[in-house]
């Protein structure tokens, strides 16, 4: 698969270096312009590309955005019409100044930015040191560290999850984007290293 990821901080490289030693065709893109990421797609490997935010997003069969939430404007939504989009982004008020949700969760509202992506809520309860460190293909499902995944999508979020399964993590659905809002900042999972069933009985889906 080819995926094009927006935003090169720690999440981001993570996730390009993980899913490029998977075997996926990964583009890595900042807002500041390829350039500026030639020296760390040569660190990362992999045969890793460096994009201009809007060539990842074109480029992406799939397309993972983590950019502060505070930034949401600046994703290029054109390009990422009708892709799967995985938001890892959360909401920090302090950090990205006032936002009006419309009393939607983060990622419901992030989708209505968006307009035509088919968006999953993934890697946003997990710290980057964790997602390099913690994965594991050779544990059991059920004992690997848990992902959340939320989406309105059944189709988009089975794909992430078989990526996530990809990289040793464990996917455990968590309804749809509105129900996401159990995985936000200050939610009981969040941050938590959980198994898949802990996260299952923490979260309570069914």
């Amino acid at each position: 698969m080819k995926i094009g990821i927006l935003g090169a901080g720690h999440i981001g490289q993570a996730l390009a270096r993980l899913l490029a030693q998977a075997g996926h065709d990964v583009g890595l893109s900042n807002s500041r312009g390829p350039e500026t990421l030639r020296d760390l797609t040569e660190r990362l490997g992999h045969g890793i590309k460096a994009f201009s935010n809007e060539d990842a997003a074109r480029f992406g069969d799939l397309v993972i955005e983590t950019v502060p939430f505070g930034r949401y404007a600046e994703l290029p939504t054109v390009q990422l019409t009708d892709k799967i989009v995985i938001d890892t982004a959360n909401y920090y008020p302090q950090r990205d100044g006032p936002i009006d949700l419309g009393g939607l969760s983060e990622s419901a509202f992030m989708a209505s930015h968006l307009g035509g992506a088919r968006v999953v809520k993934a890697f946003n309860t997990i710290h980057a040191a964790h997602l390099e460190t913690q994965g594991d293909v050779g544990k059991p499902l059920e004992e690997r560290r848990a992902i959340p995944v939320a989406s309105d999508d059944a189709e988009a979020k089975a794909v992430v999850s078989d990526l996530i399964k990809a990289i040793g993590f464990a996917p455990v659905d968590n309804g749809d984007l509105e129900h996401s809002r159990s995985q936000q900042p200050g939610t009981p999972v969040y941050g938590q290293d959980l198994t898949a069933r802990q996260a299952r009985e923490v979260l309570a889906v069914r």
